[in-house]
C-alpha cells in the first residue's frame, strides 16, 4: 500500500478529538514542578494468530507522528483501538476492532488477556489491555482495512520466521505492544 503525502505541517492544537494537551502542576517532595502531558484514552490491542495459515495477522498503516520522525510514517502494529465506546467492555471493543481492521468476527469471550500496561509514560500514560485471539477462514466476514476506508489499514500475515525478523528489524516502525506480544507468543504460547 503506497501513500502520497504532501504539504505535511504541524499546527498548534487547542482542542483535540482524542487528546487534550495539558500542563500538570504539582509538588513533589516539597518542590514545585510542572510537566506537559496529553490526556488520552485507554486502548485495547490484539495479537491475532491465523490457525490455518499459521501466521500472525497484523496491520500496517500511516501514522502522522511517525512520519514527522522518519518521513515514511508506515507502522506495523497489532490490531488495536481506543476504549471510547460507552457501555462496551474492553473485550467487546477488541472484538469489534478485529472485525473492522482485519475482517474476522470473533466472540469477545474467546479473547485471552495477555496483560495490561501503560504506554507513552513520559507524556500520556494511557493504559493498554493486550489480548490474544485465534482465527480461521470460517470466521472471515470481510477484508478489514478499517471503517469506510477512512483508516486505510493494510492487513498483513506474517509467518513465524518473518515475525522473528520483524522483531529485530529496526528499519521497520513497530510498536512496543507488538514487540511485547510477539515476545510473549514466542516464550509462552509457542513454548520456544
Amino acid at each position: 500500500m503506497q501513500h502520497t503525502i504532501e504539504n505535511f505541517r504541524l499546527e498548534p492544537l487547542k482542542e483535540g478529538n482524542f487528546i487534550r494537551p495539558s500542563l500538570a502542576r504539582y509538588t513533589q517532595d516539597g518542590v514545585e514542578k510542572s510537566w506537559e502531558i496529553l490526556r488520552t484514552g485507554d486502548s485495547v490491542a490484539v495479537l491475532i494468530w491465523h490457525r490455518e495459515h499459521e501466521r500472525f495477522v497484523l496491520v500496517r498503516q500511516f501514522r502522522p507522528a511517525v512520519y514527522w520522525h522518519n518521513r515514511e510514517g508506515m507502522t506495523v502494529e497489532l490490531c488495536a483501538g481506543l476504549l471510547d465506546k460507552e457501555g462496551h467492555s474492553p473485550e467487546e471493543v477488541a472484538a469489534e476492532e478485529v472485525e473492522e481492521e482485519c475482517g474476522f468476527r470473533i466472540d469477545p469471550s474467546a479473547l485471552q488477556k495477555i496483560n495490561s500496561f501503560y504506554t507513552s509514560v513520559g507524556f500520556a500514560g494511557s493504559r493498554q489491555i493486550l489480548y490474544y485471539a485465534e482465527v480461521e477462514e470460517s470466521m472471515r466476514v470481510g477484508q478489514g482495512g478499517g471503517i469506510d476506508g477512512e483508516e486505510q489499514i493494510e492487513v498483513l500475515e506474517l509467518d513465524l520466521a518473518a515475525a522473528r525478523r520483524l522483531m529485530e528489524d529496526e528499519s521497520v516502525a513497530r510498536t512496543t505492544g507488538l514487540l511485547y506480544a510477539l515476545c510473549w507468543w514466542f516464550s509462552v504460547r509457542s513454548g520456544a
